[in-house]
């Protein structure tokens, strides 16, 4: 079906009637990548049949499985379709609200698609105030702070053994275990409580109640050490800034390595940077990625899912 659509001038498929004979037999990814093309064409609108037909593919699960869609894809989707135009700004359309709706729904149904690793897994979001700004890759307005709260979600939903929390940096010593009482105090490292029953909308609200600060992608790693926590893969979440305390990560990750007895393997998501190093380019145990889109969770989970793990000595 998409190498059909790819024959065509792009004169035909400005055609209503053209739209609606792709939309029988389009598969599951296909007709989500088109769906403001088809708004454009003027097939997708309120009470149409192809928006009918559309609503309908999204609200069912089985095809949803059948497609392996990611959430994170939807997710994507549904904010550009949402916004109504596209990431340069080229091409306009009015969304339809029940499609928006059907792509809200999705994204939750669509959790059942990720395959979990098993491994034991520690998410750590950057909650310092630049999370705010910017807007991750394929997708429209998700800054990185929704985009991290949405893997927070997808993870918690998915993964048996995890523990996600937010750190930001203070002055003064470290928390652990609490997000310290005000800006510019004590560093912090808090756990927050995500369970798979939770909207994206409530995770991003309380992850924007903490305090901010800087950020130091080495606190998760020593919050493990502190906590004398289990961990397999440390999953960073943060924005453009990666470094900015007194351990290197790559440091802090050896170091947790030595005192827990465990290959911990560490992955450092730049979600809107241009570039950056944490990684230890001698360590295939670490991991630095730049940007975020619809491919990223799964480079992580393949990282992730790429030594057996190994036991404690606590």
């Amino acid at each position: 079906m998409s190498h059909l659509r790819e024959a065509m001038r792009p004169d035909r498929l400005a055609a209503p009637g053209v739209w609606e004979g792709l939309l029988e037999d389009m598969p599951m990814t296909a007709m989500i990548r088109n769906l403001a093309a088809m708004t454009r064409a003027g097939v997708l609108a309120p009470g149409s049949r192809a928006t009918a037909q559309v609503v309908e593919r999204l609200a069912d699960r089985e095809r949803l499985g059948r497609a392996g869609v990611h959430p994170i894809a939807v997710l994507l989707a549904q904010t550009t379709y949402a916004f109504g135009r596209g990431m340069r700004g080229h091409g306009r359309w009015e969304p339809v609200t029940a499609v928006v709706d059907a792509l809200d729904a999705a994204f939750y149904a669509a959790f059942a698609n990720v395959e979990p690793t098993g491994r034991r897994l520690l998410l750590a979001l950057d909650v310092s105030g630049s999370m705010t700004a910017g807007s991750v890759a394929g997708g429209v307005g998700v800054t990185p702070r929704v985009a991290a709260a949405a893997m927070a979600l997808v993870t918690a939903a998915t993964e048996p053994r995890h523990e996600i929390v937010g750190f930001f940096t203070g002055q003064g010593g470290v928390d652990f275990g609490s997000a310290g009482p005000h800006v510019g105090w004590r560093s912090g490292v808090s756990p927050l409580s995500i369970t798979p029953r939770d909207r994206l909308d409530d995770v991003v609200a309380g992850i924007a109640g903490l305090p901010f600060g800087g950020t130091d992608c080495a606190l998760p790693m020593r919050y493990a050490i502190e906590r004398e926590r289990a961990v397999d893969t440390f999953v960073v979440y943060t924005d453009s800034e990666t470094c900015a305390g007194e351990v290197h990560p790559a440091q802090a990750l050896r170091e947790y390595r030595e005192r827990s007895g465990i290959a911990a393997r560490l992955v450092v998501v730049g979600m809107v940077s241009s570039g950056f190093s944490i990684a230890d380019p001698g360590d295939p145990g670490m991991l630095d990625i730049v940007g975020f889109d619809a491919s990223t969770p799964g480079v992580i989970a393949g990282f992730a899912d790429g030594r057996p793990p190994s036991r404690p000595r606590w």
